[in-house]
């Protein structure tokens, strides 16, 4: 793991989902930017001390100069936006796979660098998009693309946090610090952190790209340096539109991500806070309520759930599900097989790429005095 040290959120989530299968085990890290920090951290983890490194570089020199049975094989990257480009690149360069937080990173111009050194790597890439992972939003997925609900029209995607309806950036808060910097989060605040899981999710569900969109980006907070607010109308490719809401000064709300995705026929509907239930609404008979372990869901949700129908598959699942599905692929790599298509099914090159170019199109857009502009790549 490179980043993810003391004081850090998302770290901890990465080695819990990494750990929830057994298919992962933690043996080398380099956990701060600070070499004391970093030695801390690791054998606070209880990692050999001559496996511990004082910065990302030395990690991958050294390991790389281990024997292939003994050096790491996966690279874990959950350091800030500005931090994730220069070890990705490292570690793709030198043959070790890569997981790394979303977004991909600080600007198009490295993810699209980045995209090349992947393709000239024979290394595996994957970005944890969470609520890619979730057994019901692969439902939905497999729903659209069933075509049951008919051509695609209309989409809804939200994502509404109230945690910096304050000026939190100006206490002793870590996690708002470096999200509000653009020195450190780059051109988007709220629109990078939390827009990016919604643009992704809309994608993913309906299988269509977005073309075209119109912006309005805000800075509630006095003070604030990146956007905490905004909502985005799409066009997406056949002709159906859609509208976005990312936001992070909606006092109260916490986490409730929430998708609804209309056809001609039908439609259907899934929220984080209800995560086993889907909703699938029809036009000419009432509405099914599908549920997370059932046996009538697709090999998708059933390959992505671990407990029986009832017991809450919750974010550290999803979270592992992305974990999970990469080791099974490279795990069939390493036999020589062909890993199946559900285990495959994780987010890759393509949507960081694309997730980049989210963020700079909505931020220009927001800044434009034009009603839609082009989505470019």
């Amino acid at each position: 793991m490179i980043g993810g040290g003391q004081g850090a959120f998302i770290g901890a989530v990465h080695r819990h989902a990494a750990a929830l299968d057994g298919l992962y085990e933690l043996v080398a890290g380099a956990f701060s930017s600070n070499p004391e920090t970093s030695k801390a951290s690791g054998q606070i983890l209880g990692l050999s001390a001559d496996r511990v490194y004082g910065s990302y570089q030395e990690l991958i020199e050294r390991e790389k100069a281990l024997p292939e049975a003994e050096r790491v094989q996966v690279l874990s990257i959950v350091t800030p936006n500005h931090l994730h480009f220069a070890p990705a690149k490292l570690a793709l360069e030198n043959g070790f796979h890569v997981i790394l937080d979303k977004p991909m990173t600080f600007s198009l111009a490295e993810a699209k660098e980045l995209q090349t050194v992947a393709a000239a790597s024979n290394a595996r890439f994957c970005l944890t998009h969470t609520y890619t992972g979730y057994p019901m939003v692969k439902e939905a997925r497999q729903l659209v693309a069933s075509g049951e609900l008919g051509a695609v029209r209309k989409a809804y995607v939200e994502y509404p946090q109230g945690w910096l309806s304050n000026f939190e950036e100006g206490s002793d808060n870590k996690q708002a610090a470096w999200r509000t910097d653009p020195a450190r989060s780059g051109v988007a605040g709220a629109m990078g952190d939390i827009g990016t899981h919604a643009f992704n999710l809309l994608e993913y569900v309906t299988g269509l790209s977005v073309t075209q969109l119109c912006a309005d980006i805000n800075t509630v907070v006095p003070g604030r340096k990146l956007d905490d607010d905004g909502a985005v109308l799409l066009r997406l490719s056949g002709g159906a539109s859609g509208v976005m809401v990312a936001t992070q000064v909606a006092a109260g709300e916490e986490n409730n991500v929430r998708l609804r995705v209309y056809g001609d026929k039908g439609g259907l509907e899934w929220q984080q806070v209800d995560a086993n239930t889907l909703q699938v609404k029809w036009l000419d008979r009432p509405t099914e309520i599908r549920r997370t372990g059932t046996g009538y869901v697709s090999s998708y949700a059933r390959h992505n759930t671990r407990t029986p129908s009832g017991h809450p598959e919750g974010y550290l699942e999803a979270f592992a599900n992305l974990y999970r599905n990469f080791a099974l692929s490279l795990q069939a790599d390493l036999g020589g097989k062909s890993a199946p298509p559900e285990a495959l099914d994780y987010p890759g090159m393509e949507e960081g790429v694309r997730g980049m170019a989210f963020i700079e199109n909505v931020i220009a857009s927001g800044r434009s005095d034009q009603k839609w502009t082009e989505f470019t790549v």
